[in-house]
């Protein structure tokens, strides 16, 4: 039986493990934290898609606020393929269990997020992705051709010869958490489902597991990493004491809410007094987003980003506001319970409180490079590497530009994932031969390991630097900066990971360093301002 290891537990992982093994393959699926880990858990708003392939007109508009959004840099083509394939593949999905939500007739409750003309978006209130999570978990679970095993870490790709242009994946090092060991898995294909690298910032939104591994690894093994200076930040993350970064549903300002400053705030509130349902006095009016984008509170992420950074400048205030108190607070409860029981923890109330907010790290519109099915580039050649793929968010396919429209990314793992393993299933025909012994990890120099230094403050100094240099609004000065400051951490981090026994800490830190001095130095290279990147010095 032919075999695939998967690394990658999200909407991307599982729904090509469904599919691997419905096909009759043996399948691993390994994720280095608890199996329901993963950034497609946390995603509130939805899945963005036309199901009625006859309705042209819907599709054309979600294909030009798609192209819109990525600022002109899209891949048409690929927008194209996957706007049309979206209603496959949300089928998929529901007949898989996913259960998105419905009107009291049964209909499909499509919404509207920013930067959308039209609501196209399926959602289960506002827990889409704890919803998919949980349907493709259940199936993968009791299926007899999948193995998840959870607290293992994808290390490195095994290749045939790795001093070879051409290349060629014969399995992965992983490592095992648990066990504290280096372990080889075999197998005719690979697949990296492994997410983006929130964490390489202080504030995001990813879980702890989105420390950038996959596409680190790929590129050790010479795979094409491309648009990586795009990396998108959430306009609005509660800017509450919290243990992790809460996302505010980009939904919210879908269903109504603006965005403002304080000062903003103070005026409406003076203008409408008692009377919040006041139609001659818009709230929207009083927003400063209007100074940045006729979309207002609607305009698209990095616009709104940027427009936050800029105001807070302006202020010195720590957050702006997003405002919901003129919206039907029992419907905004019951349509985003998630938020509504998160903010009520911090004593504020959806529909009557104002919601302080401010930009996280939440999307990395960059990463492994792909082809049209997911089999990633190699560098060297631009031809493929034989036996890989990458699916989700930490592959750059050209659908999303230079910045990423809300939620077309749980449309494009879902469309990929069907086309990587389908590619994969129909095209391998004899299977792996594991008499074939791969070599152990590091096999020449385990005995003389020894522990390694405390990381924490090497750890601390790259998400800090990262978030002050490389944030949402750049410049080159403090680009230069930060890439001196990785130069340093990476050789202090190189130093421990020749001579040190690996660790999780240690295995997470290398990737995080090596993926962030790639972004520094392809934003210095984009020597103009595009989407998500923005260069003071781009503009002289």
């Amino acid at each position: 039986m032919p075999r695939v290891v998967l690394a990658g537990s999200g909407i991307a992982g599982l729904f090509a493990a469904l599919t691997c093994a419905n096909a009759g393959w043996d399948v691993c699926v390994i994720t280095k934290q608890s199996l329901e880990e993963s950034s497609t858990n946390y995603a509130q708003g939805g899945i963005a898609g036309i199901l009625d392939k006859t309705n042209l007109s819907g599709k054309e508009t979600h294909i030009r606020d798609t192209l819109e959004a990525g600022d002109g840099y899209c891949d048409e083509d690929i927008v194209r393929d996957v706007v049309d394939e979206a209603g496959d593949r949300i089928r998929d999905l529901i007949n898989a269990g996913v259960n998105f939500q419905t009107d009291l007739k049964g209909n499909f409750d499509y919404i509207k997020e920013g930067g959308h003309s039209q609501n196209i978006i399926l959602h289960a209130k506002d827990s889409t992705g704890k919803e998919i999570e949980t349907a493709l978990l259940s199936k993968a679970t009791k299926h007899p051709n999948i193995e998840l095993l959870s607290n293992h870490l994808a290390l490195d790709l095994i290749l045939r010869d790795r001093n070879s242009v051409e290349k060629e994946i014969l399995g992965l090092w992983v490592f095992n958490i648990d066990k504290g060991i280096v372990e080889t898995f075999a197998s005719d294909a690979v697949i990296l489902a492994t997410g983006g690298g929130g964490q390489l910032f202080s504030r995001t939104t990813n879980p702890s597991v989105a420390t950038a591994d996959g596409m680190a690894m790929a590129f050790r093994a010479g795979a094409k990493l491309s648009d990586m200076e795009f990396v998108q930040f959430h306009p609005t993350s509660a800017a509450l004491d919290s243990n992790q970064t809460f996302l505010i549903s980009e939904a919210v300002r879908g269903f109504g809410g603006v965005l403002m400053t304080k000062s903003n705030y103070k005026s409406w509130e003076k203008a409408h007094g008692k009377n919040t349902s006041n139609t001659m006095v818009k709230p929207e009016d009083f927003s400063f987003t209007k100074k940045y984008s006729k979309l207002g509170s609607l305009a698209t992420r990095d616009i709104v980003a940027r427009a936050i950074d800029h105001e807070l400048n302006i202020s010195g205030d720590d957050y702006v506001l997003l405002i919901t108190e003129h919206l039907d607070k029992q419907e905004l409860q019951t349509r985003f319970p998630t938020i509504n029981n998160f903010l009520l923890k911090h004593g504020i109330k959806l529909g009557i409180d104002p919601i302080p907010v401010v930009p996280a790290a939440h999307y990395f519109v960059g990463g492994i490079s792909v082809n049209k099915i997911g089999q990633v580039v190699n560098s060297a050649t631009e031809n493929i590497i034989s036996g890989l793929y990458a699916i989700g968010e930490v592959a750059c396919t050209g659908m999303h530009g230079a910045n990423r429209l809300a939620s077309n990314s749980l449309l494009e793992a879902v469309v990929y994932s069907s086309r990587a393993s389908l590619n994969l299933t129909n095209n391998i025909i004899v299977p792996f031969d594991d008499s074939n012994v791969l070599p152990d990890w590091r096999a020449d120099g385990l005995e003389s390991l020894v522990d390694h230094y405390s990381l924490v403050d090497d750890l601390k100094s790259l998400k800090m630097t990262m978030s002050r240099d490389v944030g949402v609004v750049r410049s080159n000065r403090r680009l230069n900066r930060a890439l001196r400051r990785v130069n340093l951490i990476e050789n202090e981090v190189e130093l421990a990971w020749e001579s040190s026994i690996p660790t999780r800490p240690l295995i997470e830190l290398r990737n995080m360093v090596q993926i962030s001095k790639i972004i520094i130095e392809s934003a210095l290279k984009r020597k103009e301002n595009l989407g998500l990147h923005y260069n003071e010095d781009n503009l002289s």
